[in-house]
């Protein structure tokens, strides 16, 4: 299962844990109506749940753990198991359906505020186990419309440690009582007000407090010029009234960058895997946002803010962006910008890759963007003046490079390829000064066996983090036998196989990636289960997807997905992209597999079946095989 960034069927993974606790033998038992067992739920090809009956009761609650905070707004999931399938549960006064297994799923209202907890009772014939499990809601502050006038000092913002420029607008914003008045008072002394909502209305009116006086808090808030908040003589203040009561809060200042010079920094990756290739620094749109950008390291930037640990980095005149704090060194005062003018694009072809090299004099911030049978290569910060441009030897695969002055700074070179795009790798050579994009040709095809003389990649997903089962099992130790089967069946059909990880131990996101690219991979492939986040019904928004995150990519994810619906018979939740670690290398086709959903008890326990793993596996091999017979010759009549 992916992690860390997620669409919403796509989750954060559950927490692991036996999370049960007997309640005291001196409490009176609550009278059990014996239930019927749950019927084995049968899925088109998903092998029969065994049943387990007379074992002793063991209840175990995997999620949520012992003190857990429920992020839903109203109902939430509840799994773990029983040891036993011939036993009926009650949660919180509700019978639960139980697997033959034992295993349970429970979709929930939430507990309510004054009983934060889930009271589990199994019972069989006169035999009865109970557990409790303890939950927590987030906190709000309660601010009331009567009493002592108090505001939520946690909900200040700006927070510290912000940068903008000068003229910038920064939100100034604090959660108060609906029927106080909040002011700004700027480093600059003028008092300012922040109108709550939509800013439509200054104050409300009496009827719109409750008349107990409860919680009915607003969020007030408006847009200053960063320099209103950077006078550290001055500190600036938010000032909320109500009646006579007034409460005074400082606002954290902002360091306003200045306008007469530029504030430079040079990229440089946290990470100490690979090679400088393969670390790259992550951009992205928003702050703590999805990445798009994989810059260079030692590629110098302008800055132009800071917020929240993530810095703002100026790519062209039009163009900013952001990256992790720790991922750049601000440069002294007075640095300056590199000058990147382009020479000519000198084409050099090889057996396996063609190089396209560019002078640029400095490294420059840039995107490469995949689409069918074109690549298409932005460089930011640079001026095009390409007078020759050499291309050796007779090449087959780069057919044509055209170029485009989008901006004063901002060039688009488009390669159009003779096949789709495989794979392609960014590099600097600092010797020659020249931004280097290697295009990767697509191998040679065998259109009998399309996969001999290939090299996968085959990537049991996780650990670290992952999602865990009602009856405990982990979907790290869930999906490497998988990752084995998958590996056996390749190598039966003569391909070279490279796996990310060879035992149960741990092995990092990136770890995993460059252990495919060093070995030249032709394809990777990843292999996951999916769980669900808070607040999602496991019993509609399971079944099977495939994601990607290249365009390039998708082709592979097709016929993989279609292969594993064949076999799996779940509900399609198609292929779409996602932004993944392990899928955002450039130099091979990736795609990640989410066979199915953890969770689910008949799920679970299809992944402890030998059979069905060999299932799992063959699904990604055939759509593999599928995949590759697109670069088979075409012969000519």
């Amino acid at each position: 299962m992916p992690r860390p960034h997620s669409l919403l069927l796509l989750g954060a993974a559950l927490l692991a844990g036996a999370c049960a606790r007997p309640i005291s033998p001196v409490a009176p038992p609550t009278p059990i109506v014996a239930l019927p067992v749950a019927p084995p739920v049968v899925v088109s090809g998903l092998p029969v749940v065994p049943t387990v009956r007379g074992a002793p009761i063991d209840v175990r609650v995997r999620y949520p753990a012992d003190n857990q905070l429920l992020t839903s707004r109203d109902s939430n999931f509840v799994l773990g198991s029983l040891g036993t399938g011939d036993a009926s549960l009650v949660i919180n006064g509700q019978s639960v359906p139980v697997a033959p297994n034992g295993a349970f799923l429970a979709w929930l209202p939430n507990p309510p505020a004054g009983a934060l907890r889930y009271d589990v009772v199994a019972a069989r014939a006169a035999d009865t186990v109970r557990r409790t499990v303890k939950v927590r809601l987030p906190v709000r502050t309660s601010l009331p419309g009567t009493g002592k006038l108090r505001v939520d000092s946690n909900s200040v913002l700006p927070v510290r440690g912000m940068w903008a420029t000068r003229d910038e607008y920064v939100r100034v914003s604090l959660r108060a009582p609906a029927n106080a008045t909040v002011m700004l008072q700027g480093s600059d002394s003028v008092l300012r007000p922040l109108l709550r909502g939509t800013g439509l209305v200054a104050a409300p009116s009496a009827a719109s407090i409750d008349a107990n006086g409860e919680d009915l808090s607003a969020v007030f808030a408006t847009d200053i010029a960063a320099r209103v908040l950077a006078d550290s003589a001055r500190a600036p203040r938010l000032i909320a009234i109500r009646g006579r009561d007034t409460v005074r809060l400082n606002v954290p200042l902002v360091r306003a960058l200045p306008v007469e010079t530029r504030l430079l920094a040079m990229l440089r990756s946290t990470s100490t895997i690979g090679s400088d290739t393969d670390r790259v620094v992550n951009a992205r749109t928003i702050v703590d946002g999805t990445y798009k950008w994989m810059l260079l390291n030692g590629t110098i930037v302008e800055v132009t803010g800071r917020a929240q640990g993530f810095t703002r980095i100026r790519l062209d005149g039009t163009l900013d962006v952001w990256v992790d704090s720790d991922d750049l060194v601000v440069l002294p005062d007075g640095a300056a910008m590199p000058r990147r003018v382009t020479g000519g694009f000198r084409v050099t072809p090889s057996a396996e890759w063609v190089d396209v090299a560019i002078s640029t004099g400095d490294r420059p911030a840039h995107l490469v963007e995949p689409d069918g049978r074109t690549l298409v290569l932005t460089l930011y910060g640079v001026q095009a003046n390409p007078e020759i441009s050499p291309i050796f030897g007779n090449d087959t695969l780069v057919r044509r490079i055209s170029w485009d002055q989008v901006t004063s700074d901002r060039v688009r070179i488009t390669f159009t390829l003779s096949q789709p795009v495989f794979g392609w790798q960014s590099i600097w050579d600092e010797s020659r000064r020249q931004f280097v994009l290697r295009i990767r040709r697509p191998p040679l095809i065998d259109a009998v066996n399309p996969l001999r003389g290939l090299t996968i990649a085959v990537d049991p997903g996780h650990p670290p983090a992952g999602a865990t089962g009602p009856t405990g099992l982990y979907e790290g130790d869930a999906v490497f036998p998988v990752g084995e089967q998958v590996a056996a069946l390749l190598r039966a059909r003569g391909a070279i196989v490279v796996m990310t990880r060879t035992s149960l131990a741990p092995v990092g996101l990136a770890e995993r990636g460059v252990t495919a690219r060093r070995a030249h991979a032709h394809a990777f492939l990843s292999v996951h289960l999916n769980a669900l986040p808070d607040g999602v019904n496991p019993f509609t928004a399971n079944g099977t997807s495939t994601l990607f995150y290249h365009q390039n990519s998708e082709a592979l994810a097709r016929p993989v997905q279609e292969e594993l619906m064949k076999r799996f018979g779940l509900r399609d939740l198609g292929v779409h992209y996602q932004n993944l670690a392990v899928a955002r290398p450039t130099w091979y086709p990736s795609v990640l597999a989410e066979g199915l959903f953890l969770m689910l008890p008949e799920q679970e326990a299809a992944m402890r079946d030998v059979g069905f793993q060999r299932k799992y596996a063959e699904g990604l091999v055939v759509g593999l095989e599928r995949y590759f017979r697109i670069f088979t010759p075409v012969l000519q009549p």
